[in-house]
């Protein structure tokens, strides 16, 4: 009964803390490096004497990591709008993203550019590794173990910001200690060190962290803060999580000899994470799951196993949002009380992807003669509505107004797995790659070979864009898929011009502007130079 209570008060707890930050984000005022002041949830005196303390702590860092990624929906608007597949209907500043014009002004676009909500992350995670040992000399209760891993789960979360910013402003400062008050004004450290560092932290990290929390796994066995692992799955970060981020690292730099390695000690451990003590082991899922969430499988909906870095937003807790969710753009009746959404897949652009007769996402079904409604919804109508994701909390929900639970979904077995693809394609592992491209989608109704899909490059990104739309990759993946083709494709620049890919990166046309807010707040801040 005590176990139950102390989680509603720390799910209130959290809660609050989440709501605050993304509410606080279009409204906070800027001073300082990271133009964000402290994040914890109580005063400096008495935020680190107790067992519910560190608690608290440790789950307002994650908290402020997922408002940091989701805010103002910045997760798809950076991921999945440039050069993506979405049509836009109805709003100006979404057809300026589109269009690449990330400098024109519009509140969303100045308040995504601003990177301090990460910082404010990265100050809480900072704040937790240096404090929260002093705990463990006041409350017996919290012992040295849980404090090594808590410790190390603040440390993923730190290098896990540091990637994600990196991923869309290149340099950008390393702040390696907490900062109360004035900061140290620091100018932007190169991504290379930047990344060279989360690296680092990862590995010291994976080490300590189990693969599950309040189980009977031997690096911490028993209660997990009186919890069993159904309380923990999807909630937060495992050995696993740290070894996908540091496979993304290294794929975003090129080093896929390490991108090959970490992806494969993932999938080799799948295993290790269950839904239930004993059962149902991790594995891939099939569209029913993916996509209506049969037997409670979807990562997209509340927490799950298959959430394997990601954050959830569980009604049940609490956390439903109206902010923050791909369903606020996509969705519309009959789903929502919307007439139209935002934005949506044009049914062109669903042909040219959705090739293939027998794609389970999406094709006519050859027995009813009626397209499959997984990924959209009413097709033949002039605005398919892409319901791939649709976690609404009806009882939550007033008039016109909604909130949604979906997660926000990082990566899950189906996006590592092709990141293990093109590894061991880029390695020259070619027969590799087509097995792990082929186990990746063998529940989607589709099979890649030599023979239809000769450019294993083209197959597994051309597979990463059907299974991953909406999942805020698209930008990141034309990215790297660039790099290794060596690309000749052809952007146009801000000013109505056109650059080869190479060009366009080395101007630094990949990464967005950092907003003015930032560079007035902290000179040493230069402007990324292709948008000066």
């Amino acid at each position: 009964m005590n176990s139950i209570k102390n989680r509603k008060v720390v799910g209130r707890k959290l809660a609050v803390g989440i709501l605050t930050a993304v509410i606080g984000l279009s409204t906070f005022s800027c001073n300082k490096v990271d133009n964000v002041s402290s994040t914890r949830l109580s005063t400096e005196e008495t935020n680190w004497k107790s067992f519910e303390d560190a608690k608290a702590n440790l789950m307002s860092v994650y908290g402020l990591m997922r408002s940091a990624t989701v805010a103002d929906n910045g997760h798809w608007v950076m991921g999945d709008l440039r050069q993506g597949d979405f049509t836009i209907n109805n709003r100006a500043d979404l057809k300026a993203v589109v269009n690449g014009q990330l400098n024109a002004s519009y509140p969303v676009i100045n308040r995504i550019t601003n990177w301090r909500r990460f910082y404010a992350a990265v100050n809480a995670a900072s704040l937790f590794i240096e404090r929260s040992n002093e705990i463990v000399g006041l409350d017996p209760r919290y012992t040295k173990l849980n404090n090594d891993v808590d410790v190390a789960q603040a440390r993923i979360l730190r290098a896990f910001a540091y990637f994600y910013m990196a991923r869309i402003w290149g340099d950008i400062p390393l702040l390696t200690s907490s900062h109360d008050g004035d900061f140290v004004q620091l100018p932007r450290t190169s991504q290379q060190k930047v990344l060279g560092f989360a690296t680092a932290e990862l590995l010291a990290a994976a080490k300590v962290v189990p693969f599950r929390y309040g189980g009977t796994d031997p690096i911490f066995p028993g209660l997990y803060y009186g919890e069993g692992w159904s309380s923990w799955n999807g909630n937060v970060f495992t050995r696993l999580s740290a070894y996908i981020i540091l496979a993304h690292i290294a794929a975003w730099q090129g080093n896929y000899t390490d991108a090959a390695n970490y992806a494969k000690f993932v999938l080799d451990n799948q295993s290790s994470q269950y839904y239930v003590d004993g059962a149902n082991p991790l594995d891939y899922i099939d569209m029913n799951a993916l996509t209506e969430n049969q037997n409670n499988m979807s990562p997209f909906a509340y927490k799950r196993a298959t959430v394997m870095v990601g954050f959830p937003f569980e009604s049940g807790n609490g956390l439903a949002t109206a902010n923050g969710h791909i369903e606020q753009l996509t969705l519309a009746a009959p789903f929502i009380p919307k007439n139209r959404p935002e934005m949506f897949v044009s049914k062109d652009t669903i042909i040219k992807v959705f090739n293939n007769p027998f794609d389970l996402r999406f094709s006519k079904d050859l027995v009813t003669g009626l397209y499959r409604t997984n990924y959209f919804y009413n097709f033949e109508s002039e605005m398919p509505i892409f319901n791939k994701i649709k976690v609404l909390s009806p009882s939550n929900t007033s008039g016109n107004f909604m909130l949604f639970s979906s997660s926000m979904v990082f990566s899950r077995m189906e996006e590592i797995t092709l990141l293990r693809a093109e590894a061991l394609a880029v390695l020259g592992d070619t027969e590799g790659a087509y097995t792990a491209l082929n186990r990746s989608c063998a529940l989607r109704g589709i099979n890649y070979t030599t023979i239809n899909s000769p450019d294993i490059f083209k197959a597994i990104f051309e597979e990463r864009r059907k299974e991953l739309m909406g999942e805020g990759w698209r930008w990141y993946d034309q990215i790297r898929y660039n790099r290794i083709k060596k690309s000749n494709a052809i952007y146009a620049t801000k000013d109505g011009t056109s650059m080869t890919f190479k060009q366009f990166e080395d101007a630094g046309g990949i990464y967005w502007p950092i907003s003015q807010d930032v560079i007035n707040a902290n000179p040493s801040i230069i402007q990324n130079p292709y948008w000066q």
